[in-house]
């Protein structure tokens, strides 16, 4: 794994990148607590990455930022809507010089569970796309409530 990920990924591990503090290496969005979020998601990730010429990562990244929000909607919310639901799940992109990460907030204390793959359902394989499309992925708890899930991947090299 990547030597420097702990401490890289702290302050994802402190409830992910606030809005307010975003920057040109570090971005954020709040995802509604709907399906159609999904579809949010994928365009989020994908400007951020066309924003930081990062096209050669948008059909990994976008696919696995579409399966941790998916998880995180389908598992990690609770049935009837709270007050603070519209913010209960939250998309972020972090670049770092050699790597980009891509990490879902949400409000359940409860990792993700990998099931052995149902290749004829229509699903039950995210996490096992996830772990081929990204370095490496993971999960940590949040300080008072949630998790966040995260995956990571490893910049392309560039030529001389």
């Amino acid at each position: 794994m990547w030597t420097e990920g702990a401490t890289a990924l702290q302050p994802l591990l402190n409830g992910l990148v606030p809005e307010r503090l975003a920057t040109s290496s570090a971005t954020s969005c709040a995802l509604p607590p709907r399906y159609e979020a999904v579809g949010d998601a994928r365009r989020f990730t994908r400007s951020t990455l066309q924003h930081w010429d990062l096209e050669a990562l948008l059909d990994s990244v976008e696919l696995v930022a579409s399966e941790l929000v998916t998880n995180a909607l389908r598992y990690a919310l609770p049935t009837d809507t709270t007050e603070n639901a519209e913010t209960a799940v939250r998309l972020s992109l972090v670049r770092w010089s050699t790597r980009v990460v891509c990490a879902v907030r949400d409000p359940s204390c409860y990792g993700p569970a990998v099931k052995a793959p149902d290749w004829v359902a229509e699903s039950g394989r995210g996490l096992h796309l996830v772990e081929s499309f990204s370095e490496t992925w993971g999960w940590h708890p949040l300080l008072g409530t949630g998790k966040v899930v995260w995956a990571l991947f490893r910049l392309p090299e560039t030529t001389p």
